[in-house]
């Protein structure tokens, strides 16, 4: 009787653990995808310093800047479509932002 009560205690100690051990799992992908983007950008800034034939300190400076670099923003579809609709009124306005959204 004993040991069957240590059984069932075991087994469901077992299957609780199962979807934490899966959320560990999950978490660490997401890390791994974030040092993947670190280290692919390190690379490219290396691979930078060296077409440009730096060395030493010059390339150490330049290696940390273009690390530091963010990439640019993208304008959105409406900030867009509403620079180019900056002088129009009501429905000339309005046709001519729907026409932007549909092209862009």
């Amino acid at each position: 009787m004993k040991n069957l009560l240590a059984l069932a205690l075991m087994s469901a100690f077992a299957v609780a653990s199962v979807p934490s051990f899966a959320a560990d799992k999950a978490a660490d992908k997401g890390s791994d995808k974030a040092a993947n983007s670190q280290q692919n950008k390190m690379k490219e800034c290396q691979t930078q310093a060296g077409d440009k034939k730096l060395e030493g300190k010059e390339r150490q400076a330049y290696v940390n800047d273009c690390l530091k670099a963010k990439p640019e923003k993208k304008e959105s579809k409406i900030a867009m479509c509403n620079k180019q609709t900056a002088g129009m009124k009501g429905e000339e306005r309005r046709k001519a932002q729907s026409e932007c959204m549909k092209a862009a």
